[in-house]
């Protein structure tokens, strides 16, 4: 009876389209969640400007060529470049420059769970940006989310220090910061005119011309002849499955779920970036990291569950 129940379940997720819905959140999550030691390898070799140059103009490369192929119009309008440019500064290059410089400076298992706090500062932003009431089940998540952050600092961040220090935390909340509020400029907005993959084509696009002209100012010239190869396998995986394959797999998801289930579907990735991290870089699954680790995904869920509920209702 109970293999019978499943099997109907399972046949219904099917038949409605669920499924596939539900593989692709579990192969983002894998993806994006498996890139946080992916580019802690990375950083042995390549700097973070570097990186950054690297990854941003493949995506804009790959994702632009992938645009045309469909035969997307690239043209973007003159009222949206101010917009895709505010939300490309704050959603990729904040982010993702804080992330790479965030790692150097502290574990890569605690910086994922600091980042992905993003939900709960989305939140606040909303809240003051967009006039959208906070409940009493939201202010306990935020309130969750905070004490996660302090279980993970702890006292031995009041140290001081590069590596114990508070530098690395502030740079990791940084970008959670950065992110949530790309992310409340793009509900701001509205509707797009321009297709997702155009328009985050031309953000990799605007976003990598800073990059390389840092790399060339501040950082030596790239060897890859002296790359150790595992930089060679991570570069590979942050490329091919984060830059390109996840992005895709995103805007597909995107397009299926309203803005607070596709926000739900992130909740996979800092367990597996911590999960990873532990497994391929030996960091230590302490008591603390792993309380932090819960109660930043119990404030995450509690936060995005409830803002899930209207849209449901409504279908």
């Amino acid at each position: 009876m109970i293999f019978s129940g499943i099997e109907r379940h399972f046949t219904q997720l099917r038949d409605s389209g669920q499924l596939s819905t539900i593989l692709l959140i579990v192969t983002i999550g894998l993806f994006w969640g498996g890139n946080w030691p992916a580019v802690r390898f990375i950083l042995v070799d390549i700097p973070p400007f570097t990186l950054r140059s690297i990854g941003f103009t493949t995506g804009a490369v790959l994702l632009l060529s992938w645009a045309r192929w469909r035969r997307l119009p690239l043209a973007v309008s003159s009222k949206e470049w101010p917009w895709l440019a505010a939300t490309g500064l704050f959603t990729i290059l904040g982010f993702n420059l804080a992330t790479a410089f965030g790692q150097l400076h502290m574990p890569t298992s605690q910086a994922a769970i600091i980042a992905f706090s993003m939900p709960c500062w989305a939140l606040l932003l909303g809240w003051w940006l967009l006039g959208q009431r906070i409940t009493k089940r939201q202010w306990l998540g935020l309130a969750c989310g905070q004490v996660g952050l302090l279980v993970l600092l702890g006292p031995s961040a009041l140290s001081g220090g590069s590596q114990q220090g508070l530098i690395g935390p502030l740079i990791m909340l940084g970008a959670a910061l950065s992110w949530a509020l790309g992310t409340v400029l793009i509900k701001l907005r509205g509707g797009w005119e321009s297709h997702a993959v155009v328009i985050t084509g031309w953000q990799f696009v605007l976003c990598a011309i800073p990059m390389i002209i840092m790399m060339i100012a501040l950082e030596p010239m790239a060897r890859p002849s002296v790359w150790q190869t595992s930089t060679w396998l991570a570069l590979g995986y942050h490329l091919l499955f984060s830059i390109t394959l996840a992005q895709m797999l995103w805007f597909m998801n995107v397009n299926r779920l309203t803005i607070a289930q596709a926000t739900i579907s992130t909740l996979i990735i800092p367990t597996v970036g911590v999960s990873s991290a532990i497994m391929l870089l030996g960091e230590p699954l302490s008591p603390r990291v792993f309380i932090a680790l819960l109660l930043t995904l119990a404030a995450v869920a509690i936060v995005m569950l409830k803002r899930a509920a209207p849209a449901s209702s409504t279908q």
